[in-house]
């Protein structure tokens, strides 16, 4: 199992990317990099807790944390609005931010990992 410092950084990485195009005003990439970035909080997850069938792909390991009612129902959430489809113009449902919820999906699964309280059901 990778350390928890490799997750981290590949984290940090996609945070980056994201900030830089919210500067461009890509929010296309913003979403993506997000995504990504949850992904990896993920599959820091399943390193500690296997799970079948939940892949190695970001979207697909979103939509099975978007429907896993072990989590709690804001990390659904957030996982929902990160999987919904968006407008041609590219906005993001319910006016949330998608670094907000990649962040909050990003805080639980790194304290349930790390022995957190955020772990707790």
């Amino acid at each position: 199992m990778p350390n928890p410092e490799h997750y981290l950084e590949l984290i940090e990485k996609e945070f980056s990317a994201s900030r830089a195009a919210l500067g461009e005003g890509n929010t296309g990439r913003v979403r993506v990099c997000a995504r990504r970035a949850a992904g990896h909080a993920i599959a820091w997850l399943l390193s500690a807790e296997p799970r079948a069938d939940w892949g190695t792909d970001a979207m697909r390991q979103l939509q099975h944390l978007r429907d896993d009612a072990e989590f709690p129902a804001e990390v659904r959430d957030a996982a929902r609005r990160l999987t919904a489809k968006v407008t041609e113009s590219f906005s993001y449902p319910d006016g949330a931010d998608p670094l907000v919820d990649a962040g909050l999906i990003i805080h639980h699964l790194r304290s349930r990992v790390e022995g957190g309280d955020a772990g707790a059901h």
